[in-house]
C-alpha cells in the first residue's frame, strides 16, 4: 500500500479547494442574546459607552475527537504521534472495493455523550456522504450524518464565577443542536524549504462527535466556560480524552454582533482554535473587531478567520459569501443506524452484545461534574469556588475525599492544604495529581500531627515541604528528626514571652491603651524566637497576663 509520505504540491494545485463548512445552526430564530455583566466589564470602555451598545453573539461548533482504539469505520489503531502514515488500513487509504465497517464503541460513545448532555437521542440515524476535495481527504468526501444525525436538542449547563469577589456562582444554558458521528480527515504537512506539502493519512477516518452549540452565548468568557464544561463531561464520560493540544477537541466559533431588539449581525467563523484561554481572546477580539467596523461606518464580511496567539488578532482565510455545494447524498455503503431502548425491545435472534441499548448506556452513566460540584458544597461545606478547582483538576477530588476519610481536621481546612500548598506544588513542577510525591495518607497524618496540637501551623507547612522532598519519609519522622514538636513548657514559655515584653516597651504600652490587635505582634516575635514551635493559645494566655 502507498502509504509513505508523498508530495502533494502538484495535487493541491490541480484540485478545486472547497470550504470544508457544513450548514450552520440558523441564527434567525434564536431569542436575543444579550450581555451578562461579567461579559460586559471585559470589552475595551469605547465599546461601553457607545449609544445603543453593540453586544455580541457567540455559537460553537466542537470536533470531538472519540476515545477509542480504532477507527470508525476501519480496523486501523488510533495513537497520537506515530510515524506518518503507519496506521492506515485499505479503507483509509481510499483504496478501490473497501467498505466502511460502522466501529460499535464510537456509537456508543455518542450515546453516552448525547444522554449526558439531555439530548434526544435518535432511535434511527442515517449516514451520508459530504463531498470536497482536500488532499488530505483521499476518498473526496466525508462520511458524516447530515439529514438525521445520532441526536438531538440537548443543552449544557455550565457555570461562572461572578459578583465582586468572584465567589458568586452563575448558572447558564446553552442549547446543543445536534451531535452527529463523522470521520476526520488526514493530516496535511507543509514543507516550506522544499515548497512541498506531504500528507499524512493516520489521522484520516478516525471517530469524531461533531457537537453544534446555537448562538446563546454572548462573549469569550461564556464560551470558554462552556468548552471547559464539555470537557469535563466528556472527561467523565471517557468519549473523549478532551486534549486540545493533541487536536481531541477543536472549537470553531462563529461570532456576531448586534444591538439588543435588532436582527442578528453578520457573523464570522473563527476556525480550530486549540485552547480554551485562546478561545475566550479570539471571541472577545472578535467582538471588539466587528463593533469598531460597524461603528466606523464599515460593514462585517461574512468569512472564515483563523486566530493568531502571537499577536491576540483574527486573521482573514477566505470569504464565505458563495454558496458551498458538498452534494450530499446517502452514503450507500451505510445502512440506517438502529439503537434498541432496551432488552425488551430486541427483535428475536439478536444478540444483545451487537447492538447499542440505550438504556444499558444510561443506567452506566457516571457522576457528571455539575453534580459532584453540588454534592461538594453541600457535603463538605466549602465554598464554590473551592468545588471548581477540586473538579477541574483531574483526580483531585479523589485525593480530597481520601484525605478527609483519615483526618478529623475539617473540610474547610484541609481544601486549603489541598488546594494551596499540594496544588501549589503540583502546578509548580507541571505534575499531576496522581505523581504526587504525598499521597493521601501521609497529608492526612500531618493534618492530624497539626490538629492534635503536637505541631504549629508553620511547623507543619515545613514538614510538608520536607515530605515532598523526601517521599519516604512520614510527617512524623520529619519532626522527631528535626525537633519541630510544640514547645508547651510553661516555664520556657514564660521565660520567652517575659524578653519579648521586655524589649518591646512602646507595644505593651498600645496593648495596656486599649489597641489589642498589637498583642499578635508580639506573638508573632514569640513565635519567631522558638521557631514557630511554640504553643500559640499558651502563648497568647502568658502574654495577656503579662501585657494586663
Amino acid at each position: 500500500m502507498a502509504a509513505s509520505c508523498v508530495a502533494a504540491s502538484e495535487l493541491l494545485n490541480n484540485i478545486k479547494q472547497i470550504s470544508a463548512l457544513r450548514p450552520k445552526a440558523s441564527y434567525a430564530v434564536r431569542a436575543v442574546s444579550t450581555t451578562s455583566p461579567q461579559c460586559h466589564a471585559q470589552l475595551p470602555q469605547r465599546a461601553r459607552s457607545a449609544p445603543q451598545q453593540l453586544v455580541g453573539v457567540v455559537g460553537l461548533e466542537i470536533h470531538a475527537q472519540i476515545n477509542s482504539s480504532t477507527k470508525l469505520f476501519s480496523g486501523a489503531p488510533v495513537r497520537f504521534s506515530a510515524p506518518p502514515n503507519s496506521l492506515v488500513s485499505f479503507f483509509d487509504a481510499s483504496l478501490p472495493g473497501t467498505l466502511p465497517v460502522l466501529n460499535k464503541r464510537c456509537v456508543e460513545a455518542a450515546v453516552m455523550t448525547g444522554l449526558a448532555l439531555n439530548c434526544a437521542v435518535n432511535r434511527k440515524s442515517l449516514f451520508d456522504r459530504k463531498h470536497y476535495f482536500y488532499a488530505d481527504l483521499p476518498a473526496g468526501y466525508q462520511i458524516t450524518q447530515q439529514r438525521l444525525p445520532i441526536a438531538v436538542d440537548g443543552v449544557l449547563t455550565y457555570s461562572l464565577l461572578g459578583g465582586k469577589k468572584r465567589n458568586q456562582v452563575m448558572r447558564k444554558n446553552v442549547t446543543i443542536k445536534q451531535i452527529q458521528l463523522e470521520q476526520d480527515s488526514g493530516k496535511s504537512l507543509h514543507d516550506d524549504v522544499r515548497s512541498q506539502t506531504l500528507i499524512d493519512l493516520n489521522r484520516a477516518g478516525v471517530g469524531l462527535m461533531e457537537l453544534v452549540m446555537e448562538p446563546d452565548m454572548s462573549c469569550g468568557e461564556e464560551a470558554a466556560a462552556a468548552v471547559r464544561e464539555l470537557q469535563l463531561i466528556l472527561q467523565a464520560l471517557g468519549t473523549c480524552q478532551g486534549n486540545m493540544s493533541e487536536g481531541q477537541l477543536r472549537v470553531d466559533a462563529n461570532v456576531s454582533v448586534h444591538r439588543p431588539g435588532e436582527p442578528l449581525g453578520v457573523r464570522t467563523e473563527v476556525k480550530n482554535i486549540n485552547s480554551i484561554r485562546y478561545l475566550a481572546r479570539a471571541i472577545d477580539y472578535e467582538i471588539q473587531r466587528q463593533i469598531d467596523v460597524l461603528q466606523r461606518g464599515g460593514t462585517v464580511q461574512n468569512e472564515t478567520r483563523a486566530y493568531d496567539s502571537k499577536s491576540g488578532e483574527t486573521l482573514p482565510m477566505r470569504d464565505k459569501e458563495g454558496l458551498q455545494d458538498y452534494r450530499f447524498m446517502p452514503e450507500p455503503n451505510l445502512p440506517p443506524l438502529i439503537l434498541y431502548e432496551d432488552d425488551a425491545s430486541l427483535p428475536t435472534g439478536i444478540d444483545a452484545c451487537q447492538v447499542v441499548v440505550v438504556q444499558k448506556i444510561k443506567e452506566g452513566l457516571p457522576e457528571l461534574p455539575s453534580v459532584k460540584r453540588d454534592r461538594l458544597v453541600q457535603t463538605y461545606g466549602i465554598l464554590p469556588e473551592h468545588s471548581f478547582t477540586l473538579v477541574n483538576e483531574d483526580g483531585l477530588v479523589d485525593y480530597f475525599e481520601a484525605v478527609l476519610k483519615a483526618t478529623k481536621k475539617e473540610p474547610r481546612k484541609v481544601i486549603g492544604w489541598v488546594t494551596n500548598e499540594l496544588l501549589g506544588h503540583l502546578k509548580q513542577q507541571d505534575m499531576s495529581v496522581c505523581q504526587s510525591p504525598i499521597s493521601p495518607s501521609a497529608l492526612a497524618e500531618l493534618l492530624e500531627l497539626q490538629e492534635t496540637g503536637h505541631i504549629s501551623s508553620s511547623v507543619a507547612k515545613q514538614v510538608f515541604q520536607e515530605m515532598w522532598r523526601s517521599p519516604g519519609k512520614t510527617a512524623l519522622q520529619i519532626t522527631q528528626e528535626q525537633d519541630l514538636g510544640l514547645v508547651s513548657d510553661t516555664a520556657q514559655l514564660h521565660i520567652i514571652c517575659q524578653k519579648v515584653v521586655d524589649s518591646h516597651p512602646d507595644e505593651v504600652h498600645a496593648i495596656r491603651s486599649g489597641n489589642k490587635k498589637v498583642l499578635n505582634k508580639l506573638m508573632g516575635l514569640v513565635q519567631k524566637e522558638t521557631k514557630g514551635r511554640a504553643d500559640p493559645v499558651l502563648v497568647r494566655a502568658i502574654l495577656q497576663k503579662k501585657t494586663s
